[in-house]
């Protein structure tokens, strides 16, 4: 039987991204890793109902030169350490690499779906930018949108739902399921 995943961008979402001139950038070291209010009780509560949790980011910095993988790696440590994640996807491709794994491509997502045999169209895409959301709609997903008032286009495939935080999020998709369970879906 297929599982299904909350599939959720890392900075943004699980922690909060640094943001220069309005638009948002993940820390640099574990030292400035901020978890998002709720993050650990939110994804617990997801991972009760049963869904896999699985963080999927681009970190195109390594690729810039900006940053390391090392540096990447030990961010993950560190969360993981404080947060139920079964894994952690990394996209460390740039736009101009022209990879399947970047997003607003699916690629991830597909490739976690046939590594752990997940029902994407039972599964949901969080995340706070556009390349999230349409990542998680050209791969099938529910997708819910933390609109954190950046300045950058919003996404180019509308969410199921527009919310605020992490917490609010995990609300719409509980209360999705409910509803759902209701109706026999």
């Amino acid at each position: 039987m297929a599982r299904r995943a909350v599939f959720l961008d890392r900075d943004g979402v699980l922690n909060q991204a640094v943001i220069r001139d309005g638009k948002p950038y993940p820390p640099d070291r574990v030292e400035e890793v901020e978890l998002t209010g709720g993050a650990a009780e939110g994804l617990q509560a997801l991972k009760q109902r049963g869904f896999l949790l699985l963080v999927v980011t681009n970190q195109p910095d390594v690729s810039r030169g900006k940053q390391t993988r090392a540096a990447v790696e030990a961010i993950h440590r560190y969360m993981a350490e404080r947060l139920p994640v079964d894994e952690f996807r990394v996209c460390y491709h740039d736009d101009r690499d022209g990879c399947d794994c970047r997003k607003p491509k699916p690629g991830l997502l597909t490739l976690a779906a046939a590594d752990y045999d997940i029902d994407l169209a039972g599964s949901y895409m969080i995340g706070d930018r556009w390349r999230d959301v349409d990542a998680g709609a050209a791969a099938g997903c529910r997708t819910v949108w933390i609109d954190a008032g950046y300045q950058e286009r919003g996404p180019g495939q509308p969410p199921d739902a527009r919310v605020a935080s992490l917490p609010e999020a995990v609300r719409w998709i509980e209360n999705a399921e409910d509803v759902g369970r209701k109706e026999g879906v």
